[in-house]
């Protein structure tokens, strides 16, 4: 099997697995409870807690949740205030915050989407024009999950700082964490969304950083976990091994490894001059259009070969029509012929030239049959 969809999961760490079930079955015991078994387990979930903050390079908070679209809803709704507040997100959000905005909208409050340039990043001068002293949220995504495109946070925040220094930026991180190397503090970011599955950690947990977490207010009542922000049990198998895989993710090794592995795959795709390539950005994920043939119909006939490749977000493959790639200027054909490669340290150079070959090979017979 040759798996090229790790943007939308990984695979887990069987060293993560293993803490997994350490947590599970021998250090089983709920961290609120009062005894001294459970409060080595409490202090274990602080010491991932410094663990994400120390990767992100920030002093702050971390709020374990049940993975990002919860960690989204946490930092968006729960500094939502009502007045005369206004919103600002991009096109190219996740729909775990896309459609947060669409439900702002409906409850009456000013939102504006900001469309994205050719390369797939933000439109700066639209942001800019957008935001003013009633912005309250300005909500962004650090690596686009469609195309790899990187936005350029800290140019966002010196935006912000211009026209809104009060506005809180929140930044979804799922696409970066682990897979770049940055300091979320110089860029002065409020909020960052991650996810453990991202990065070959287990599914079902993810955090929150909150630079500062006095204006947070929960949206999950409960026992008052998490410092009361998120109720509910830890997920401490889950995090544990969250913490397993942060330990483990080798940030630039991995970077430039799978840098290569990405030149591979362009390399022999970009021999048929009918697929069009979109580089744009993070070497973790490829976009790539072709010519005259659908995407999910190229994607079905490549499970077939044990050749895995994904048609864009995970969360949405089930909608019609794909708003991130219209925004960034594709034509109908080219969205509906697209698909997303995306990589990890699993793989080696020798499968990414066989499935480069392979893709083409079926992308032709395919094109054949259609003419």
């Amino acid at each position: 099997m040759i798996y090229l969809d790790n943007a939308a999961t990984t695979k887990m760490y069987e060293g993560a697995v293993d803490v997994y079930k350490k947590y599970a079955c021998q250090s089983f015991f709920n961290p609120s409870a009062g005894y001294n078994k459970a409060i080595a387990v409490s202090k274990d979930l602080d010491k991932v807690r410094q663990q994400i903050l120390n990767k992100l390079g920030a002093n702050g908070n971390i709020i374990f949740t049940s993975g990002a679209t919860e960690s989204n809803n946490l930092a968006i709704y729960g500094n939502k205030r009502n007045g005369k507040w206004e919103y600002v997100f991009s096109e190219g959000e996740h729909p775990s915050v896309y459609n947060i905005a669409q439900d702002l909208q409906n409850q009456g409050f000013v939102v504006h989407i900001v469309k994205l340039m050719p390369n797939g990043q933000v439109d700066y001068d639209q942001l800019e024009k957008v935001v003013n002293e009633k912005t309250r949220i300005i909500s962004v995504m650090h690596v686009s999950n469609e195309t790899g495109a990187i936005n350029d946070i800290p140019k966002i925040d010196h935006i912000r700082q211009k026209h809104c220094p009060k506005a809180l930026l929140h930044v979804d991180g799922v696409q970066a964490f682990c897979k770049l190397d940055y300091n979320i503090w110089d860029a002065n970011v409020d909020l960052y969304t991650i996810s453990s599955h991202k990065f070959h950690g287990p599914k079902g947990v993810g955090a929150l950083y909150v630079k500062n977490i006095s204006p947070l207010k929960n949206i999950v009542f409960g026992g008052g976990q998490e410092g009361g922000y998120r109720s509910g049990t830890e997920n401490v198998g889950g995090i544990m091994a969250m913490g397993y895989a942060i330990e483990h993710f080798k940030t630039k090794e991995n970077y430039l490894y799978v840098s290569k592995l990405k030149d591979i795959m362009k390399s022999e795709l970009e021999k048929d001059e009918k697929i069009k390539v979109f580089d744009v950005g993070s070497p973790y994920i490829l976009s790539v259009s072709f010519t005259g043939v659908n995407g999910e119909t190229l994607m079905r006939a490549l499970q077939d070969e044990d050749i895995f490749v994904g048609i864009g977000s995970a969360c949405s493959t089930k909608k019609a029509g794909n708003r991130v790639l219209e925004s960034m200027g594709l034509s109908l054909n080219e969205i509906k012929s697209h698909i997303r490669l995306s990589f990890s340290e699993d793989l080696d150079e020798k499968q990414m030239h066989y499935a480069g070959e392979k893709i083409v090979e079926v992308y032709n017979k395919i094109l054949e049959k259609v003419k």
